[in-house]
């Protein structure tokens, strides 16, 4: 479809917002996601209690202006149908991962470490970033007990909770807040599994040159003796047909649903929702125990998010009405996508981008119809924008979701993560950033 044809196309839609907010509207979304990056720095007392407040409050705000002022309440529903199915996926992974133990033998090499970051990288598109971040950081941990260091965490952060899940809508937030969208489960994967391959390998590649030094540092007669009766183990094995039910749960009609035609839950929800508590109530305690369970992450990410659903909706309409980022080349969407991806939370940036590229075309992202308009006119910005906000969600702790988790597990465990800053200028601006740049230029340089 050509461009003319695709405006035109967009332009006879009816909008159900027939008024647009106001652009000062935007502030409680700007003012959620500087809270969420800047908070936990400068009063992480604070922020540890308040955070719910934070979020539902500024949320709140944006709800009575759409409700009370716009009178448009199909928007705040709307927002909230797909708080709920997003909340039902993260949450059930996040449950069944926390069902699984995974024992392991505490002297792994630099091979079997690397295999290990790619199985990790792999099961992340089946289960999730935050899943398999969950179920594998404390094995990760254990099998490297005798040399455990920073770039251990940090390396786990990049490939598994971030870049190996740009595969499928199950594998990040952002990407599957498209296919709530409307962009279809198995056109991500096919686009992008060249830039998935490069990515990782590179990443690993680097990886393993480190853990190559770190390795012949460590005596090998003091490890062997100390982890000799260790074998690996995996407990809690019934959790993997539940993991299946939850994929089967993606591939439901979305017409099945539960509640009214403003706010429901899909029958894919529900079964994932059935899942997780089938889940947690057949797992058995010493599987929790040793996994040290608990729902703080999954509560923090539940009340974080339905801040950032409802804030984000003004944002989504203005640059949905055509008020859009004017980027001319997918690789320069990849770049700007993902350098607020690394600072902001990914999943709203992946929409603010994709609200933003269509509503240059007038067309509307909480349509289905336009956004496979778009796909079929632009695949090269949704790949870009796609990759950027996957790739560059481990820019920083506060890139994605995950991230946080897991240092906070590593310290819990004793290992020294580095500090916020560190992060940035020891490990993501120099190991990161060149290899995501080459990912993108070689990837994107000449799509369109």
């Amino acid at each position: 479809m050509t461009l003319p044809s695709l405006a035109a196309a967009a332009t006879s839609a009816t909008d159900h917002a027939s008024v647009l907010p106001s652009a000062w509207m935007v502030l409680p979304f700007a003012g959620l996601l500087l809270c969420i990056a800047l908070l936990p720095l400068l009063a992480a007392h604070f922020w540890e209690r308040h955070y719910a407040k934070v979020a539902v409050g500024l949320g709140s705000v944006t709800a009575c202006y759409y409700l009370l002022v716009l009178r448009d309440s199909h928007a705040v529903m709307h927002s909230m149908t797909e708080y709920l199915s997003f909340m039902a996926l993260v949450g059930s992974l996040f449950v069944i991962s926390g069902g699984i133990n995974i024992g392991v033998k505490g002297e792994a090499t630099p091979l079997v470490n690397v295999v290990f970051l790619l199985f990790g990288a792999t099961i992340a598109n089946i289960i999730g970033t935050t899943g398999a971040s969950m179920l594998l950081i404390r094995p990760w941990i254990r099998m490297n007990k005798f040399r455990i260091t920073a770039y251990h965490i940090v390396f786990f952060i990049f490939v598994v909770s971030n870049c190996g899940g740009c595969l499928t809508p199950i594998g990040d937030p952002p990407l599957f807040l498209g296919f709530l969208r409307g962009i279809p489960f198995w056109w991500v994967i096919q686009q992008v599994w060249p830039a998935w391959l490069l990515c990782i390998g590179l990443l690993l590649v680097v990886f393993f040159v480190i853990d190559v030094r770190n390795f012949r540092k460590v005596p090998r007669q003091v490890a062997a003796k100390a982890t000799a009766e260790e074998t690996w183990t995996f407990r809690g094995l019934h959790n993997l047909l539940l993991l299946a039910l939850v994929l089967l749960g993606v591939f439901l009609p979305q017409q099945w649903k539960v509640g009214t035609e403003a706010l429901h839950l899909t029958a894919g929800a529900l079964l994932m929702i059935a899942a997780a508590i089938i889940s947690y109530l057949t797992t058995a305690r010493p599987i929790h125990e040793a996994n040290d369970f608990n729902f703080h992450p999954v509560k923090e990410v539940g009340w974080l998010f339905i801040g950032i659903f409802l804030t984000m909706i003004p944002a989504l309409q203005l640059l949905g009405s055509g008020q859009g980022i004017t980027l001319d080349t997918p690789l320069s969407v990849y770049f700007a996508s993902g350098s607020l991806s690394a600072f902001l939370d990914n999943a709203p940036t992946y929409l603010t981008f994709l609200a933003a590229g269509m509503g240059r075309f007038q067309l509307d992202v909480n349509q289905p119809a336009h956004v496979l308009q778009f796909l079929e006119a632009h695949p090269g910005f949704i790949v870009a924008v796609s990759l950027g906000s996957v790739f560059f969600g481990a820019g920083s702790y506060i890139g994605n979701g995950p991230n946080f988790m897991v240092k906070a597990i590593a310290e819990k465990s004793g290992v020294k993560a580095p500090g916020f800053l560190k992060y940035i200028y020891g490990f993501s601006l120099p190991l990161l950033l060149p290899i995501l740049a080459i990912v993108g230029w070689l990837m994107l340089r000449h799509t369109h």
